[in-house]
């Protein structure tokens, strides 16, 4: 039978780990809601522009056959999350996942407004008056505000933000802007200020398969149940062997400010998001008693049992697996690192003519039609030399150089003939060329920049 589930009322909490969280919060919302703002040679340094298909990455202009980078950087994120997994449990789930930080953001905005956790509660339990109304009233308000400009940054991403702001003023939203616009701010508000925890332990499949990454030399959140147990409240000056108690003061402050609401002290659980948020309370509450820290705390279920050094537990995380990956991700980074570097500035494309494939022309010359696409990947106007090369005299109909505009693709039909001679010995039906086309300016800088694209030369019957 289904048990409603029971509202969490975390208690905020201040330590090591939270700052490295709040520092978290910080660097990705700085990096997602500025970049779109950022300027790079007079447009916008991130645009990812799909009705253009051209995407902006600062110096970089890609193109929809520039696919494969996308897949490489896919391939980059799936063995990061391997490895800091594999070394250290779930590090994403606690301190940079989407879910984690909004969920921060909006629990600090509900902290203000409605008071810490205590408060929160008798504020639920009271009837509604004017001071509920209120508090409750403007927290939604700034969630939903929150939610909106998320929805409204995430949408600048495709469309250049600037004009986006402009068309703000007015609410004259396109269509597609309003959807992505209010699906974004909505799923934002939804999950960080209702779902939070839900999404966590019923929504997101990592936390069903992580144990697939997990061995027992990986970092995770343990609770010292040899130290700690037989856990139960005491004076600060209690003796604890004449007590026979452990250092666990059963104050419950680890369930209490645990986002998901779980007790760690009973094992590692699927719901732990590894946000360590019951080590800083734990270690505060060890301070306070004058014990030593680390009751809770980051370490494997070989260095429990074994009671292994730091410096043991830092040798023991260069096993097998994590080299593995380690190394397949070092690969992975160097070789888009280097396809980037040798990148050719320009590409091409060629499409054979169907409405003239291969005719008779003046003189007996055989000639075929193409039309070949060239996309500039600079930020500049360039010149190109389109020549054709496969079988002996041929020639193309262009005399000029082609110029293409700055990150900007243009068609250009080329006619190829070859001497009826020439034709005649290569025989009826296709024969290989191939098309070279060489950017003007690398030439002249002495540095020659050429592009080949194989086609075929089709001899009629």
């Amino acid at each position: 039978m289904y048990q409603a589930q029971k509202k969490i009322y975390a208690r905020a909490v201040s330590g090591w780990f939270a700052g490295w969280r709040w520092a978290m919060v910080w660097v990705t919302q700085l990096v997602f809601y500025g970049l779109p703002w950022l300027e790079w040679n007079g447009r916008q340094a991130v645009l990812f522009d799909l009705g253009a298909r051209r995407f902006y990455i600062f110096g970089l202009v890609l193109y929809p056959q520039d696919f494969i980078y996308l897949t490489g950087l896919l391939i980059v994120a799936a063995y990061s999350l391997f490895l800091f997994t594999a070394v250290a449990g779930r590090l994403w789930c606690g301190f940079a996942c989407p879910q984690t930080v909004y969920t921060e953001i909006f629990m600090w905005v509900e902290r203000h407004l409605e008071g810490d956790r205590a408060q929160r509660m008798r504020l639920d339990a009271a009837p509604w008056g004017l001071n509920k109304l209120l508090r409750k009233g403007g927290k939604q308000l700034i969630w939903i505000a929150i939610g909106l400009w998320t929805g409204f940054t995430f949408v600048g991403y495709f469309t250049p933000i600037k004009s986006l702001a402009a068309a703000a003023s007015t609410l004259g939203f396109g269509p597609w802007e309003w959807f992505w616009i209010s699906f974004y701010g909505l799923a934002t508000y939804g999950n960080a200020g209702w779902m939070r925890e839900q999404v966590c332990k019923y929504m997101c499949p990592y936390a069903r398969f992580q144990s697939a990454m997990f061995d027992r030399d990986t970092l995770i959140i343990t609770y010292d149940e040899a130290r700690g147990e037989p856990r139960g409240a005491r004076g600060r000056k209690a003796d604890l062997k004449a007590a026979q108690l452990g250092h666990c003061v059963d104050c419950n402050l680890c369930v209490q400010v645990c986002p998901t609401g779980i007790d760690i002290r009973g094992g590692l659980q699927y719901e732990c998001i590894g946000c360590a948020a019951c080590v800083d309370v734990c270690d505060d509450v060890m301070d306070r008693m004058q014990y030593p820290r680390g009751l809770i705390r980051y370490d494997t279920q070989n260095g429990m049992r074994q009671h292994l050094s730091r410096a043991q537990l830092f040798r023991r995380a260069l096993r097998p697996r994590v080299l593995v990956y380690s190394s397949v991700l070092v690969l992975i980074l160097v070789a888009l690192g280097t396809s980037l570097a040798l990148r050719s500035p320009f590409k091409v494309d060629v499409v054979r003519d169907r409405g003239a494939l291969a005719r008779i022309v003046d003189d007996g010359w055989v000639e075929n039609v193409y039309r070949l696409q060239l996309m500039n990947t600079t930020e500049q106007l360039q010149r190109y030399r389109i020549g054709a090369a496969g079988l002996d005299g041929m020639r193309t109909d262009l005399q000029d150089t082609v110029a293409v505009d700055p990150a900007a693709a243009r068609w250009v039909p080329v006619a190829v003939r070859v001497p009826p001679a020439v034709a005649a010995a290569a025989g009826r039906g296709s024969h290989p060329i191939e098309f070279i086309v060489e950017r003007i300016e690398q030439a002249a800088a002495g540095k020659p920049r050429t592009v080949v694209e194989r086609s075929t030369f089709v001899v009629p019957r």
